[in-house]
């Protein structure tokens, strides 16, 4: 007699005789926890943000100096291109520390300490356990006062990004991006997220050690310390190693971007394309705004996580894209929701048309109470997910602070969406999500899309 099956599956499971299984009801969404920390600014302008978290015995660092370029109204700026190479050698070699010596002694305390750049600023973002806090600020400090950017580090990085940035360029989201950055925003510099790889072909080390003595500045920068430390230490700590860094002025803030206006989508031609890339935005809201918790939340029903209504519609229901999402993006001095998806190409206008009609859709048949208490709680959750880590604290303060905001708005975050209503939802979705408020682009192969895009109408043609 063979044995009996114990295998059910997940229906089966969540069925009983009487129907499905009523589901337990959620548990009640715990705030952000009492955090001690410590604010304030250094004598030489650097301002210090603290705070202990206690979870493990690590800690992490993260550094942020505002890189906007200063001669941003010139034609011809060669700024990102000297800004890209200094982001990839700056840790390569200082007076004292050979870029062995930087990786051996980070090592030793179980740390590691890394820099990338982008049209806003020059991040540098590090951890170690705690005992090794010191050993990380100090190798800090040597890269910040006196990197040497040595000829065959710059030779070397500088051939390699020139590969990496013409690899890049033969991206859809790539292309998809920088046409994107151009349609919204023209001219300005964060509209140029990557050099030509001709650019950074022509830097040479004396470029990239002007812009250090120039640019890397401790006033208007912000340093994060998250970890198993006292604040009041770890900003003695800081104090310590990077006291005596200085320059003259400010690091230097992009300038605020236009406001995004509805209009027509661009297509962008890319013979021979299979698939293309719908790329949509629309004006946004900064999060110190009132109605930012509602937005949030409309967003989230949208196009904002997984059980969303785009979703639900061009990938669920009519399989048009793998993936689709919306999110906003906090640009200086403002803020751009962001629509994306990736779709074949025979089905590109009809994905564009269900995309327009959920946007339309949100505002006319605005979330029902259902809707917005799953997206608050997803909100919520995720806010809380994403920073329950040292590192994920750490990035999340950093980047409130690049837009002028401390802690008391990361605790405060949860209590603002939890008192957000239902008619603020309503009222978010029908002003900032109607189809007449998104401009964007459309990249793939003109020849097949344009008599279906001409059709829809709202796309200008190549």
């Amino acid at each position: 007699m063979s044995a009996p099956t114990t295998h059910r599956s997940a229906e089966e499971i969540g069925r009983t005789e009487l129907g499905p299984r009523p589901l337990p009801e959620l548990g009640e969404q715990r705030s952000a926890a009492d955090l001690s920390t410590v604010d304030t600014v250094l004598a030489n302008g650097l301002r210090v943000i603290a705070v202990r978290r206690s979870s493990v015995p690590l800690v992490e660092v993260r550094l942020r100096i505002p890189f906007g370029d200063p001669a941003a109204s010139s034609v011809g700026s060669t700024h990102a291109a000297r800004a890209e190479v200094l982001a990839n050698t700056v840790l390569t070699g200082t007076a004292t520390r050979s870029r062995v010596d930087v990786d051996t002694e980070l090592a030793l305390v179980g740390g590691e300490l890394d820099a990338v750049v982008d049209p806003e600023r020059l991040a540098f973002s590090g951890n170690a356990l705690v005992s090794g806090l010191d050993t990380v600020l100090d190798v800090l400090r040597d890269v910040l006062t006196g990197a040497t950017y040595p000829v065959e580090e710059v030779e070397r990085e500088r051939v390699r990004l020139v590969e990496r940035i013409r690899l890049a360029r033969s991206q859809p989201n790539v292309i998809a991006r920088e046409a994107l950055q151009k349609h919204l925003y023209g001219d300005h510099p964060f509209a140029k997220e990557m050099p030509e790889a001709e650019e950074v072909a022509a830097v040479s080390r004396d470029d990239v050690l002007a812009l250090h003595a120039s640019a890397v500045l401790p006033r208007g920068s912000v340093l994060v310390v998250v970890g198993d430390v006292e604040p009041d230490a770890a900003v003695r700590a800081v104090e310590g190693a990077l006291g005596g860094w200085t320059g003259e002025g400010t690091a230097v803030s992009l300038s605020p971007l236009p406001v995004v206006q509805g209009g027509d989508v661009l297509l962008v031609h890319r013979p021979g394309a299979v698939q293309s890339q719908i790329r949509l935005a629309g004006r946004g809201l900064v999060r110190t705004d009132p109605r930012y918790p509602a937005l949030q939340i409309a967003n989230l029903v949208f196009g904002g996580f997984f059980s969303s209504r785009l979703v639900e519609n061009i990938r669920e229901d009519k399989g048009y894209t793998y993936s689709a999402r919306s999110h906003p993006e906090f640009t200086p001095g403002g803020a751009t929701l962001l629509v994306d998806a990736d779709t074949a190409s025979e089905v590109t206008a009809a994905a564009l048309l269900e995309t327009r009609y959920e946007l339309a859709r949100l505002g006319l048949v605005p979330p029902s109470e259902s809707e917005v208490g799953t997206a608050r709680r997803y909100a919520i959750g995720s806010l809380l997910t994403a920073t329950s880590s040292q590192g994920g604290l750490a990035s999340f303060l950093v980047n409130l602070a690049g837009l002028g905001l401390g802690i008391e708005w990361f605790t405060g975050h949860p209590e603002r969406l939890a008192a957000v209503t239902v008619e603020q939802v309503a009222e978010a979705a029908l002003e900032f999500f109607a189809p007449s408020a998104f401009t964007g682009v459309l990249v793939g192969d003109a020849e097949l899309l344009a008599p279906q895009l001409r059709a829809l109408g709202g796309v200008s043609l190549p």
